[in-house]
C-alpha cells in the first residue's frame, strides 16, 4: 500500500477518536448540527486530498464543496478556522500560459480564503452594522504597512511581481484581518470560532503525538503523491526523538499553533461542564504543544498562562501556586528516569543544541550591521550582504529565526514599527474594553483575558521564528478577534447606555 494511504489510515482513525471524545462537550458551545457539518467537511475534504494525486484535482473538488458549505454557514471564520490545518499549505504556482513564467502561487489556505472569507468580506461591506474600514486605530496602521509595502514592491521588483505581491497581501492578510475583526459581534460567535480553531489543534495535536511516536511525517507521502514539491517537509530531530509538525510544515509552527490553541482553549473550556473533557483537552494541548520539541513556543505558551491568570481572580495566590509547582517539578525530574533528557530540553536550563541560541546572537549582530546600512525601509536583496552570507547554514540555507529582525531587515525600521504598533494597538484596545467589566468572571472580560494573553503569546514566539507556513494568517486573524471584540464590547456599552437612557424617560 502506498505510503499516504497508510498515513490517510492513521490520520483518519485519530481525527476519528478526537472528534468523537469532542462530540458532546463541542455542544456546549456551538450547535450539534454545525459541529456534525463542519466535522463532515473536515473529514470529505481530507479523503479527496488523500485521493486526488493531484493538487489540482483537490482544488477543484475542494472549491465545490467549500462554496456549497459556505452558504450554509452562520460563521465562516469558524469554518475556515476549523479547516486551516486540513493540508499542508505547499504553493503551487498556476501557469502563464506562455504569456508569462507564472501567474501566482496557490495552496490550501489561498483556496480556503478566496471560497470562504473572500464572499463574506463582499457580503459585510454592503451590512450597514459593518464598521467601515479604517475607523480604528489597528485599521490604519495595518492600511498604512500595506501601502509602504506596495511602495516598496515597486522599487525593488517589476510591476508584474507588485500586483501579485498586492493580491497575495490582500489574500494572505487583508481578508483574515477584515473577516474575523467585522464578522464576529455576539459572544457566541465568539464560542463558537474559537472551539473551531481549539477542534482542529486537538486533532493536530494528537496527529503530532502519532508522528512523535511512529517517526513518521504523516504528510510528507501526501505531498509526493499529488507531485508538489516543498521545502519545509524534511525530517527534524532533536535529543535523538523526532520533533513532530503534522500539516504545519515546521516543529516550531506546529508548536506555535499549539501555544494559540491553548490561550483560545482558556476562554472555551470555561463553557464545558464535564470536568474531565476540560482535563482530557489541556492534556491533548500540552502533548501537541510539546511533541514539536520547540522552546519557543513553550515559552510563549507559559507567558500565556501567566498572563491570563495575572489578569483573574486570585492571582497572586494561583501565580504563587504555579510557580510552586514549577519549582519542585524541576528536582523531580532530575531523579525519575529519562529526566535528565527531559531538562536538557528546557530553555535557560537544558545544554542540548545550544548553537541555536547561538545562531540567534550572531543574527541579531549580524543583522543590526545590515539594517543601519537602509535603517528606515530595508531592502530585499538582503541576503546578498557579507553579513547575511556569513550566516548560511549547513544546508545552504540563512535561515531569519525572528520575525521581526526579517521585517526591519527587508522593510526597515518604519515597516517593523507599523507592525508592532499594529499588534500594540489591539492590545491596548483589549485591555481598555476588558476592565469596563469590573467582575473578573464576566464572560465579557474572560474573552479579553484569553485574547490579551494570546496575543501576547503570539509577539513573544515570532520573536523565535521567522513568519512562515500558517504562522502569519493565524496572527491576523486574531488580532482581528481582538479588534472584533473591542467593537462588540462598545455596541453592548451603547446599547445598554441607550436602553437606560430609554428607560429613564418612560413616564412613571
Amino acid at each position: 500500500m502506498p505510503e499516504h494511504l497508510r498515513a490517510l489510515i492513521v490520520i483518519v482513525f485519530v481525527a476519528g477518536v478526537v472528534f468523537a471524545l469532542a462530540r458532546r462537550p463541542a455542544t456546549d458551545l456551538m450547535a450539534y448540527s454545525d459541529f456534525k457539518r463542519r466535522r463532515n467537511l473536515w473529514f470529505a475534504l481530507t479523503l479527496v486530498a488523500f485521493f486526488s494525486h493531484n493538487f489540482w484535482v483537490y482544488a477543484a473538488a475542494a472549491t465545490v464543496l467549500l462554496t456549497l458549505a459556505r452558504r450554509r454557514e452562520r460563521n465562516p471564520m469558524a469554518l475556515f478556522f476549523m479547516l486551516l490545518f486540513l493540508i499542508p499549505p505547499a504553493m503551487v504556482p498556476v501557469s502563464g500560459f506562455g504569456v508569462i513564467n507564472y501567474l501566482v502561487d496557490v495552496n490550501h489556505i489561498r483556496l480556503l480564503t478566496l471560497c470562504v472569507l473572500l464572499p463574506v468580506a463582499l457580503s459585510l461591506r454592503r451590512q450597514s452594522d459593518t464598521l467601515s474600514f479604517g475607523r480604528t486605530w489597528p485599521d490604519r496602521i495595518l492600511a498604512a504597512s500595506l501601502v509602504l509595502m506596495i511602495l516598496l514592491y515597486l522599487r525593488d521588483t517589476s510591476v508584474t511581481d507588485t500586483l501579485r505581491q498586492v493580491l497575495y497581501l490582500y489574500v494572505d492578510v487583508f481578508l483574515p484581518y477584515y473577516v474575523a475583526s467585522r464578522a464576529l459581534k455576539t459572544m457566541s460567535d465568539f464560542k463558537d470560532a474559537m472551539l473551531a480553531f481549539v477542534l482542529a489543534s486537538f486533532v493536530l495535536a494528537l496527529i503530532g503525538v502519532a508522528e512523535f511516536m511512529r517517526h513518521w511525517l504523516l504528510y510528507n507521502g501526501l505531498l509526493e503523491a499529488m507531485g508538489v514539491q516543498w521545502e519545509m517537509s524534511g525530517y527534524l530531530s532533536r535529543g535523538g526523538s523526532l520533533r513532530a509538525s503534522a500539516t504545519t510544515g515546521q516543529a516550531i509552527v506546529l508548536g506555535y499553533v499549539m501555544s494559540v490553541a491553548i490561550g483560545l482553549f482558556l476562554f472555551v473550556q470555561g463553557y464545558v461542564r464535564n470536568p474531565l473533557n476540560r482535563l482530557l483537552g489541556a492534556l491533548l494541548l500540552a502533548a501537541g504543544l510539546i511533541v514539536p520539541l520547540s522552546r519557543g513556543p513553550w515559552i510563549g505558551a507559559a507567558i500565556i498562562v501567566v498572563i491570563f491568570i495575572a489578569t483573574g481572580k486570585r492571582a497572586v495566590k494561583r501565580l504563587g501556586l504555579l510557580a510552586l509547582v514549577g519549582m519542585l517539578s524541576l528536582p523531580l525530574l532530575s531523579v525519575l528516569p529519562g529526566g535528565d533528557k527531559v531538562l536538557d530540553l528546557l530553555p535557560f536550563i537544558g545544554n542540548l543544541e545550544k548553537g541555536n541560541i547561538t545562531y540567534r546572537e550572531r543574527l541579531l549582530d549580524n543583522a543590526w550591521i545590515v539594517i543601519q546600512r537602509n535603517p528606515l525601509f530595508g531592502t530585499f536583496d538582503f541576503r546578498n550582504t557579507p553579513e547575511m552570507q556569513s550566516m548560511i547554514q549547513g544546508g545552504g540555507i540563512i535561515d531569519i529565526v525572528n520575525t521581526y529582525i526579517g521585517l526591519a531587515l527587508r522593510i526597515g525600521l518604519v515597516g517593523m514599527t507599523l507592525f508592532v504598533a499594529f499588534f500594540v494597538s489591539i492590545l491596548l484596545a483589549i485591555r481598555k474594553n476588558m476592565l469596563l467589566f469590573p467582575d473578573k468572571e464576566a464572560e465579557q472580560r474572560q474573552l479579553g483575558r484569553a485574547l490579551l494573553a494570546t496575543l501576547i503569546g503570539i509577539m513573544v514566539i515570532i520573536f523565535t521564528v521567522s513568519s512562515i507556513t500558517v504562522i502569519p494568517v493565524v496572527y491576523w486573524s486574531i488580532g482581528g478577534l481582538g479588534v472584533a471584540y473591542a467593537q462588540m464590547v462598545r455596541t453592548l456599552r451603547h446599547s445598554h447606555a441607550t436602553d437606560v437612557a430609554h428607560a429613564a424617560l418612560q413616564p412613571r
